[in-house]
């Protein structure tokens, strides 16, 4: 008995809150503007010296066609007064991606619409908060194994070919002359090996960053890119940035980094231009290339993470093409936004 008892209040709460769902609170609105629209009618009609006779005439149903008209008409301006703001929040579902965060719509005044937009509104924000605290901690892991397969690369591999170019000198100075030619073949191509694992390790775990900072490892990479690409770059590096996070220097690094990485990869470019200047509101780094632009492709993985790390600091990443050819990649940092 004293189950039962406990029981009635938890059951009469749970129909009060199923009640004032907002299915069941659109449906109480529009069965009181239905509602409403009839019960005028039918007073006019009850108040008015209009009668009906039988048979019905032609004036009679004349009138009685204008009035149901009438009446449709003002049922269907005011529910299509009250359902309007659900086109946009259908544009805004088929149009939303947690990769270009911040767009919400509108919400306008109180009633059970509204209400729906704002719970949506709500939705994004958190969805968009996992999908940031996910993709920096993703991130972070990959950071992290890049910086262990660099040092494997430099201490392990890189030492193993010092060694080996070390014992190969010896065995040249010892041996025979008909052999020594060849021998320095061997030892040119693991010098070209150690190079390119240092490269490698370089490119992974970006030390000058660390050691000389933000403008230094911009002003390597892009002279690493012109190397390996024969492309040349004009640099517009300005030397006085407001105090950034190393978070923040990193993202603008990996930014640039594979921005280079796609123009080299895809563009079939002539010419870059790599800009970080300190814009009013913050930060602005910029890469253009006179390439053959987008041409309408889809965002690859390398695009998608550039999105991802950006939305890690509070930046902005657009991706447009430049008039005289070829696509302008630029990331705009706010002040401060690197804090968070």
């Amino acid at each position: 008995m004293s189950g039962l008892v406990d029981q009635r209040p938890q059951r009469d709460r749970n129909n009060h809150w199923a009640s004032r769902t907002p299915a069941a609170a659109l449906f109480r609105r529009l069965f009181l503007v239905t509602g409403l629209v009839f019960v005028v009618g039918a007073a006019v009609l009850v108040v008015s010296p209009a009668t009906v006779s039988t048979p019905v005439l032609v004036w009679e149903a004349i009138v009685l066609t204008v009035g149901l008209a009438l009446m449709l008409a003002v049922n269907a301006l005011l529910l299509r007064a009250s359902l309007k703001p659900l086109d946009g929040l259908t544009a805004l579902m088929e149009r939303v991606d947690l990769l270009r965060p911040g767009e919400r719509l509108a919400v306008r005044g109180n009633g059970d619409v509204a209400h729906l937009i704002h719970t949506f509104n709500d939705m994004l924000d958190r969805l968009e908060a996992e999908r940031g605290a996910s993709s920096a901690r993703a991130l972070a892991a990959q950071e992290g194994e890049r910086q262990r397969i660099a040092q494997e690369l430099h201490d392990e591999i890189g030492q193993s070919l010092t060694a080996v170019l070390l014992g190969l000198k010896r065995t040249v100075d010892r041996a025979p002359r008909d052999l020594q030619d060849e021998l320095r073949g061997v030892q040119e191509m693991i010098r070209a090996s150690l190079g390119e694992v240092r490269q490698v390790a370089r490119r992974l775990r970006p030390g000058v960053l660390d050691d000389l900072g933000l403008l230094s490892a911009m002003s390597a990479l892009a002279t690493d890119f012109s190397e390996a690409s024969e492309v040349p770059v004009a640099r517009r590096l300005v030397q006085r940035l407001p105090a950034l996070s190393r978070d923040t220097e990193l993202v603008l690094y990996r930014i640039a980094q594979e921005s280079l990485t796609n123009i080299a990869r895809h563009a079939e470019a002539s010419w870059v231009e790599l800009s970080l200047s300190r814009e009013r509101d913050g930060v602005a780094l910029r890469i253009t290339d006179d390439g053959r632009g987008m041409n309408g492709c889809t965002e690859g993985a390398g695009i998608r993470g550039m999105r991802e790390r950006a939305i890690l600091i509070g930046a902005r990443l657009t991706l447009r093409p430049v008039p005289t050819g070829g696509t302008e990649v630029r990331l705009d940092v706010p002040v401060g936004a690197e804090r968070g």
